[in-house]
């Protein structure tokens, strides 16, 4: 199998027993937090993941960092990875869950770029407006970058919305090279 595969399957199985106990949003911050870690500190994803270190060890490790910080099914759920030599795929399981955990609540992250930092007020005008043409609650990831001149580029899932200037600007040079000028005013 795949591990895009496995780590779905994981992650399905994490979200039925998060459902069972009511504690989806619960289950999904511990296991972020967990991947979280990984990524950050790449002395424990190397811990971790090296297969010469006794399974023993890596466990009592997890349960020493994480035993008191995450729900007991998830700590337990860390430790079934390590046994089933899985702990590599914990990142994946975790945007896996999270990607379950969006459709079950009806969201959407959406990628917006803009020409310029955007405030708090933009921030949610922004929010506001996606989650209505959306018909889900939007989670906007915005980013910035000058070249678009002004207006939003938004991208969610394989669509993008683009209402850059720059766009609107190549558009207009498009219309002017391809209209034709009167013959008079050639010959002129």
């Amino acid at each position: 199998m795949r591990d895009e595969t496995i780590a779905r399957s994981y992650a399905e199985t994490l979200f039925e027993l998060a459902e069972r106990n009511d504690a989806l949003e619960a289950y999904g911050e511990a296991l972020e937090t967990i991947a979280r870690f990984l990524e950050e500190d790449p002395r424990f994803r190397l811990f971790l993941e090296t297969p010469r270190i006794e399974d023993e060890a890596r466990k009592a490790v997890v349960i020493e960092a994480f035993g008191e910080a995450i729900p007991r099914h998830v700590l337990n759920f860390v430790l079934v990875t390590i046994d089933k030599r899985r702990q590599r795929l914990l990142r994946q399981i975790s945007t896996e869950f999270h990607l379950l955990l969006d459709v079950h609540l009806g969201r959407e992250h959406v990628q917006v770029t803009t020409a310029r930092a955007v405030d708090d007020a933009t921030r949610q005008v922004i929010t506001d407006r996606l989650t209505a043409v959306l018909g889900k609650k939007a989670i906007p990831h915005i980013r910035v970058n000058p070249e678009i001149l002004g207006g939003v580029v938004v991208r969610t899932g394989s669509t993008i919305y683009d209402g850059s200037v720059r766009r609107q600007l190549e558009a207009m040079r498009r219309r002017l090279i391809a209209a034709k000028l009167p013959t008079a005013a050639v010959g002129s």
